[in-house]
């Protein structure tokens, strides 16, 4: 791309059962960030329904849909009217019983860009995704699009160096990270604070340890546990906008739903790497231990 400055937007907001109101809220929210000059807009993970994977439940798996599907078909009208790429987040039916929790790049003129299917898929209370998503095949492989080489990756990826690392070895301009993440609301508030620092700390260090600006666009508002088991979870929001040196740009609330318009200059990434160079001084040689799950 020509022009190092790129104007990127966010999209935030609630979800409810309704998956077609879903698609209707995300499109509003594209629109408002291409008024506003956006030519990147994020979305936030499985912005098409509710959580689901809440609860184990066999009647989810309806959710899915492939890739081209409706959703990519919708989306990639607005693509290509608003002439902004967009990455979404979808429950990729890939064949009955193989499912994966994937993000896809959507072009300028509606075509499909390329696809990241998440690596890293958590299994802990409220958050049972095992039972949904298979692992990802198509590698840390960022994705060319006309506003850049995008580095996709999806929620629990963004607590892994490796992946971020991984992305920017393959090039990315970009890291990008649809998430829904939240608190659970019979953590005292200490706990919740802590939890939301760390969330934001790390994504900071990625930026820094690659010099790349991060993007991660979060849900927010609460969704009750189908179960009745726990009192469900309060998606935390605060979908924000990171510099190459872990500055923070710009940043959602925590509460409500919101549009963020952030310009980043591509350049920026370029010059700190070679005033902190830490893609050359990297140890390869001494790296072998990083691929044994633990070291007895």
């Amino acid at each position: 791309m020509t022009n190092k400055q790129l104007t990127i937007g966010l999209v935030q907001h609630a979800c409810s059962i309704d998956s077609a109101a879903n698609i209707e809220t995300t499109v509003q929210g594209i629109r408002t960030a291409a008024s506003r000059g956006a030519r990147l807009v994020l979305l936030q993970e499985l912005h098409g329904s509710l959580y689901f994977c809440q609860t184990e439940d066999q009647a989810n798996f309806e959710l899915a849909e492939t890739i081209p599907g409706p959703t990519t078909q919708r989306l990639g009208e607005i693509a290509t009217e608003l002439n902004t790429v967009i990455v979404a987040s979808i429950f990729e039916k890939r064949a009955t019983g193989l499912y994966h929790n994937t993000a896809v790049a959507l072009e300028t003129d509606g075509s499909i860009a390329g696809c990241y299917r998440k690596m890293h898929i958590p299994d802990d209370p409220g958050y049972y995704e095992k039972y949904y998503f298979t692992p990802g095949d198509l590698g840390f492989t960022p994705v060319d699009t006309s506003v850049g080489r995008l580095g996709l990756l999806v929620c629990w990826d963004q607590w892994y160096p490796e992946a971020a690392r991984l992305m920017a070895l393959a090039g990315a301009e970009l890291l990008l990270y649809p998430t829904a993440i939240g608190w659970d609301m019979q953590d005292p508030e200490e706990e919740r604070v802590r939890q939301l620092d760390a969330w934001l700390t790390v994504q900071r260090g990625h930026a820094i340890a690659n010099s790349l600006p991060v993007l991660a666009c979060n849900r927010t508002g609460h969704e009750p546990d189908p179960s009745g088991q726990t009192d469900g979870i309060r998606f935390w929001g605060g979908s924000v906008a990171i510099g190459p040196q872990g500055e923070l740009l710009a940043q959602a609330a925590t509460d409500t739903t919101e549009v963020v318009v952030v310009d980043i200059d591509l350049e920026r990434s370029g010059q700190l790497r070679q005033v902190w160079p830490y893609l050359r001084d990297r140890r390869i040689d001494a790296y072998h231990d990083l691929l044994r799950r633990f070291r007895d």
